[in-house]
């Protein structure tokens, strides 16, 4: 494999069909897709200061690399891509790649990152930014600290342990996720999804857990959530008290307290939910803002 060491690149694709080169501790400067439909890379040390460096690539590997600001879109169509140890400055990174892992990642402006990628690996990444996996399949994650809005809208086939997830709207529209062991925190978690599983997990939500069909959630502890479970078909085993429960479709929902559960016997069947709690503080049959029209 030829190796390429501490050279300067500019001029749009500047290396562009490469292939079978180990390029170590170069600079791509001004100059868009230099490594454009490259295969069989492995880069070390490289900094990459603008646009799409790496598009239509397959089988690459890039450890201890640098994607500044003007690196942007920087990887998209990509295939066996494998990035250990980097810090990526640049917004909309990764799209529509297949067979993405990413180890020890930090991404200091993670808008609109991890779009419509397939069968993704992260492992202890850090993320800031809003719109953060949207639309991937078959991700396993394990140690993501995230904070950032509106993530994982429409992911199927997603497994998150030992993460943190500060992020309002997570998980709309997805489809069979589940999270281990975290910390999660954000209002309107999980609505419109399907097949969501909550384990061993604290979370904090102002109406979270709503419009969702086949919710579990065991051993987790609700801190700060009001408005929990409308319109949900959930399975519920938590281990705190919940400050308000609205309008559960149906299943079962077990607390040792709950301060105020709000059943509209016109919206829901009150017997199709069973809630297992022996100190309920208050029943209501009406939410708090139509009780202050009568």
């Amino acid at each position: 494999m030829e190796t390429i060491t501490q050279k300067n690149f500019s001029g749009e694709r500047a290396l562009y069909g490469a292939q079978g080169l180990r390029i170590v501790d170069c600079v791509f400067g001004d100059g868009e897709s230099p490594l454009k439909e490259a295969q069989d890379l492995q880069l070390q040390g490289d900094l990459f200061r603008w646009k799409y460096p790496l598009w239509y690539c397959r089988n690459v590997t890039a450890k201890d690399c640098t994607w500044f600001d003007m690196a942007r879109a920087g990887v998209w169509y990509t295939t066996d891509l494998t990035v250990d140890h980097a810090l990526i400055q640049a917004p909309k990174n990764f799209r529509r790649c297949d067979r993405l892992r990413l180890k020890d990642v930090t991404f200091t402006n993670a808008a609109e990152t991890l779009w419509a990628c397939r069968n993704v690996r992260l492992q202890n990444v850090a993320a800031k930014g809003d719109y953060f996996a949207m639309n991937c399949e078959n991700m396993e994650i394990d140690g993501l600290t995230l904070d950032g809005n509106y993530s994982f809208d429409g992911t199927k086939n997603v497994t998150i342990r030992n993460s943190t997830l500060l992020t309002k709207d997570a998980f709309w529209n997805s489809d069979n996720v589940t999270v281990y062991d975290s910390f999660i925190s954000g209002e309107y978690l999980g609505w419109n999804s399907t097949n969501l599983t909550l384990v061993n997990c604290t979370i904090e939500s102002l109406q979270g857990m709503c419009y969702i069909e086949n919710l579990k959630m065991v051993n987790c502890k609700l801190v700060n959530t009001t408005l929990s479970f409308e319109y949900s078909d959930v399975q519920a085993q938590i281990t705190s008290k919940i400050d308000s429960v609205f309008n559960p479709r149906s299943g079962k929902i077990s607390a040792p307290a709950i301060d105020e559960l709000i059943v509209e016997a016109d919206k829901v069947d009150p017997a199709a939910a069973q809630i297992d709690c022996l100190q309920i503080a208050r029943r209501s049959d009406r939410p708090e803002w139509m009780r202050e029209k009568i």
